[in-house]
């Protein structure tokens, strides 16, 4: 059985049927289990986005605040 109810599957973000994807916590302990810590790595993401792209653009498109994505584009050194 090579579907995404089975846990050996090889599918990149199986969920539990079809049409229902996996839930962002069940993703983050998948990769917290081996070695990769989330929060660094989306910390990380977030301030390679507001380097590349306007940090209200980057505020929309994630649901950040305004003015949190402002403060990573400053911490960052964008201008």
């Amino acid at each position: 059985m090579d579907t995404a109810t089975n846990h050996a599957s090889r599918w990149l973000f199986p969920g539990r049927r079809a049409g229902q994807p996996m839930h962002p916590d069940a993703l983050a302990a998948l990769i917290n289990d081996i070695g990769i810590p989330t929060t660094a790595g989306r910390t990380a993401a977030i301030r390679q986005h507001v380097l590349e792209m306007p940090a209200p653009v980057v505020a929309e498109a994630l649901g950040y605040h305004r003015v949190t994505t402002a403060k990573l584009a400053s911490e960052a050194g964008s201008n």
